[in-house]
């Protein structure tokens, strides 16, 4: 019984949800970038956190399903690399005074990403110095080329995804809410795939949705997150039929 309503409250909510203001991007690029034949590209660890949404939209974190929703991105993002049309080099998970660096500038990748959500993204609300069209020059800083030291490669690939599955109550309180003309949220589920040039901290590249598709606690819905991750990506290959995308 649960379960039927927990899917009727879903159907629901869809059919409800408002329609956004303005038209979103989702990906820029740097201008004129053109990433050189056989560049290679660093490919930090995913920054990935899934759980559930209470009924108050506090976030609540799961293991389980976090860990699940690692073992099949990995699993998705090995088979992608192939059409990603450049060589990628995993880096290796650090300790120390390292680990701590790396997940500074992961935290560093998630506000930039935002600021270029919120600025640039959505036309109606562009900073006067992101107006200019085809203009896209963000930075991450040129302290993030230690990242990338003793790797051989000049570009580094953070990739980001958040999810919080909606509970039945914010289900419900999401219904109510739009009955009475207040906007209400259920679930989040956001990626954010980005290319930095470690030399520079320049951002040459950025794919990022706060509304994306597949349940990353599943192998297909995996591999749909990816490729969602992925799309537009600079200097990529159609991937060969038969290969398991």
């Amino acid at each position: 019984m649960m379960h039927r309503l927990a899917a009727w409250l879903g159907a629901m909510s869809c059919i409800l949800s408002p329609v956004a203001a303005f038209a979103q991007e989702k990906s820029a690029s740097r201008p004129g970038f053109a990433m050189a034949p056989g560049a290679c590209i660093l490919l930090f660890r995913p920054d990935i956190s899934v759980g559930a949404q209470s009924t108050g939209g506090i976030a609540e974190p799961n293991a389980d399903w976090t860990q699940e929703a690692r073992e099949h991105l990995d699993a998705a993002l090995g088979r992608a690399q192939q059409g990603m049309g450049h060589p990628i080099v995993t880096a290796a998970a650090p300790v120390g005074e390292a680990a701590a660096a790396l997940a500074a500038y992961r935290a560093l990748f998630s506000v930039v990403a935002d600021s270029v959500i919120e600025y640039q993204f959505f036309p109606g609300n562009r900073l006067p110095t992101k107006k200019r069209a085809g203009q896209f020059d963000w930075t991450m800083g040129p302290g993030v080329a230690a990242l990338g030291q003793g790797s051989g490669c000049g570009y580094g690939l953070f990739l980001l995804t958040e999810d919080q599955f909606g509970s039945t109550g914010r289900k419900m309180l999401q219904i109510v809410a739009l009955m009475a003309r207040v906007p209400v949220t259920s679930g989040v589920h956001k990626g954010y795939a980005g290319l930095v040039d470690l030399r520079t901290g320049e951002l040459i590249w950025l794919n990022a949705d706060r509304q994306m598709g597949g349940d990353v606690r599943t192998a297909d819905g995996a591999a749909k997150r990816v490729a969602q991750l992925l799309e537009g990506f600079p200097g990529a290959v159609p991937v060969p039929a038969g290969s398991g995308q």
